[in-house]
């Protein structure tokens, strides 16, 4: 069948929905878990919609009086068609106990009709060169997961229906013998106090420039890929994938850095690395490594990881390096778009984002504080956990410090770093 040019609407059954709302109270709680204003297509609709769910809302009886009243109060009677249409909405239906037909119909066409105009914005879009294709994708994306988002119907659960399932949770993990729920770092003791990074949520690490913050977060990529086989990805703004895999090949092989750097390697070193070599291959580690790279770049490669590749973690080193969208915006305001946005990627894809960020060179060492992160934005409201990493220069013990964390406790935990290997580990494994 040939595809119409008009957007899909069924007034009809608009009609119907709203002749049951004011026939029947009990349609009225129906009808909102499903529509808003906008899902009709009729403005007539919209208006007296809107007009019945603030009656109700003010405890008072939506009926074809008090609408009709309500309307001409507001100046709004015309608009809605006049008392007389209002008043034959209420002969159109065969019967309102199929309230909750009627209105996913409505919902169906509302739908529809959003993707029929995002359809034609995106043709419009195609033909204008002034626009890149990546910002297409881009906005395409974008638009499908906001109208996914919000044409989910409300609804609500007894306690009858949560308890036994909240209950079979607990013994899940009773039997798993395991408190980490989320993501293991690798550091035991921050794993104790985080249950381990968690879906969700939007993980900020702070660290002043040169202190190990990239060490820091590829030690737990590796932890994560290579020990646990649990697929991550690396977002490296700064360092080509060579560089980071031969940090990988040090801390996996026991080779001082510097010798895989220069060449220096005896044959039973470069055995070592071969066997190292071995183990990462078999990692399910995706590294993108890109300097610059924009923001709308990383959330479609981060899709397309959660995807295609299952990812449950992603790394990004490090925030003021990306490229915001809009770089006509103060930089405060550039890096709050881009923290807002990191925040919400990790709520669309259901797995911690996990973004490293530089302190400021007067940063006091043993004391860093939320306003300390450059170009902090909104990271201080949006992050559900921030670590600072905390060493002296040489020195080969180094703090994280929880200072915040929005379900769980926040202080200290004591490290080790591995200069020859550009690696941290927990203090009781370091050799």
């Amino acid at each position: 069948m040939k595809p119409s040019h008009l957007p899909p609407r069924d007034e009809e059954t608009e009609r119907a929905v709203l002749g049951s709302m004011l026939s029947n109270r009990d349609a009225i709680d129906i009808a909102s878990q499903y529509l808003r204003p906008e899902d009709f297509s009729a403005t007539s609709h919209k208006v007296i919609f809107t007009a019945i769910m603030q009656l109700d809302q003010g405890n008072h009886t939506a009926d074809i009086i008090t609408i009709v009243d309500e309307l001409r109060r507001k100046n709004e009677l015309e608009k809605a068609g006049g008392p007389a249409y209002i008043a034959g909405l209420t002969n159109v239906i065969p019967s309102s106990a199929n309230i909750d037909y009627y209105a996913q119909i409505v919902l169906d066409r509302s739908v529809r009709r959003s993707l029929f105009y995002i359809a034609h914005q995106i043709l419009a879009d195609i033909f204008d060169e002034s626009i890149e294709y990546r910002a297409i994708l881009e906005q395409i994306q974008k638009k499908i997961f906001e109208l996914s988002e919000n044409k989910q119907s409300l609804s609500y659960r007894s306690l009858q229906e949560i308890v036994p399932e909240t209950i079979d949770d607990i013994e899940e993990r009773i039997k798993a013998k395991n408190a980490i729920t989320g993501v293991p770092s690798g550091f035991t003791e921050l794993d104790d106090m985080t249950s381990g990074f968690q879906c969700s949520d939007y993980v900020v690490i702070g660290a002043r420039p040169g202190v190990g913050k990239t060490a820091l977060a590829l030690s737990m990529a590796e932890h994560i890929s290579v020990k646990k086989h649990i697929p991550a990805a690396f977002f490296s703004l700064e360092m080509s994938d060579i560089s980071l895999v031969n940090r990988m090949l040090a801390g996996e092989s026991r080779i001082d850095s510097k010798k895989i750097k220069t060449g220096m390697l005896s044959s039973s070193d470069f055995a070592g690395i071969a066997r190292a070599a071995g183990t990462l291959y078999e990692a399910p580690l995706y590294i993108v490594a890109a300097p610059n790279m924009r923001l709308l770049d990383i959330r479609n490669q981060a899709r397309r990881l959660k995807t295609h590749e299952k990812v449950e973690i992603i790394f990004i080193d490090y925030m003021t390096l990306i490229t915001p969208e809009n770089t006509k915006l103060q930089t405060f305001d550039q890096y709050s778009e881009v923290s807002k946005s990191l925040k919400n990627l990790a709520r669309e894809l259901d797995i911690p984002i996990v973004v490293l960020s530089q302190l400021g060179r007067g940063t006091k060492g043993d004391d860093p504080k939320l306003s300390d992160i450059r170009a902090s934005g909104g990271i201080e409201q949006d992050a559900d956990l921030v670590i600072f990493l905390m060493r002296e220069k040489g020195a080969s013990e180094a703090k994280l410090r929880i200072e915040k964390q929005r379900n769980g406790e926040t202080g200290d935990v004591n490290v080790a770093f591995l200069p020859q290997y550009i690696k941290f580990e927990n203090l009781s494994r370091e050799k």
